[in-house]
């Protein structure tokens, strides 16, 4: 079954609105949510924000919802001009940008303790266009983090859930994909007041193609 992994209560409206025989239930703290996509069955836990948040998400999907296939939908935000607010982009490689061993492996920031590269490659559709995402657990406007993924980890765009999500997904031997809608991009102003004003924009065009989603992971 294909489970989608989603932040916010707010990012869920597209798979409610999608979906039919609807189910929900609170198990731990989260939403949970079931029913059917396109006459296939379908469920959706909504994890909360952050990386342990994210994981703990999947590895009930994993464990508990019998998922073979795990979706990551959401907003990001964009990093260079090749992101533009309110588009759909599918992620290909996904980076813990947080995540430092390299006093001690040696290893470039971001490379977990069992690989060797920062990025984890994950699957991706070619009917969004593909970018490279960095995960991280902070929410904010600094010039350090820009730079780092920016210019050492020339990262597109950055979220705060799915590196935890592919690392589980990795783990597990389950397939993982990730569609971003872009509610800021740094450069043009304070990214907070940015997501506030885009966030009902993104939440639409996600809407406007989540059966779109679901199909391209599903065909």
């Amino acid at each position: 079954m294909t489970v989608f992994i989603i932040a916010m209560e707010s990012e869920a409206h597209p798979f409610i609105d999608a979906l039919a025989d609807t189910q929900i239930k609170k198990v731990h703290g989260r939403t949970v949510i079931s029913g059917k996509l396109n006459g296939k069955p379908a469920a959706a836990v909504v994890c909360g924000v952050g990386k342990v948040n994210a994981a703990a998400g999947a590895q009930y999907a994993i464990d508990c919802l019998g998922a073979d296939k795990i979706v990551n939908i959401g907003v990001a935000g964009g990093l260079n001009a090749g992101t533009q607010i309110g588009k759909i982009y599918s992620i290909s490689q996904v980076v813990q940008y947080d995540f430092d061993l390299s006093v001690i492996n040696g290893t470039p920031i971001g490379t977990l303790n069992e690989y060797a590269e920062p990025y984890i490659s994950v699957d991706c559709t070619p009917r969004y266009p593909a970018k490279k995402l960095g995960t991280g657990d902070r929410f904010d406007d600094s010039e350090r983090d820009y730079l780092l993924l920016s210019d050492a980890l020339k990262a597109d765009v950055r979220d705060m859930e799915f590196g935890a999500i592919a690392h589980v997904c990795k783990h597990a031997g389950v397939q993982c994909y990730s569609f971003k809608a872009i509610s800021d991009v740094a450069g043009e102003g304070s990214t907070t007041k940015q997501f506030a004003i885009n966030l009902a924009m993104c939440a639409k065009a996600l809407s406007e193609e989540f059966e779109n989603i679901f199909e391209a992971v599903n065909g």
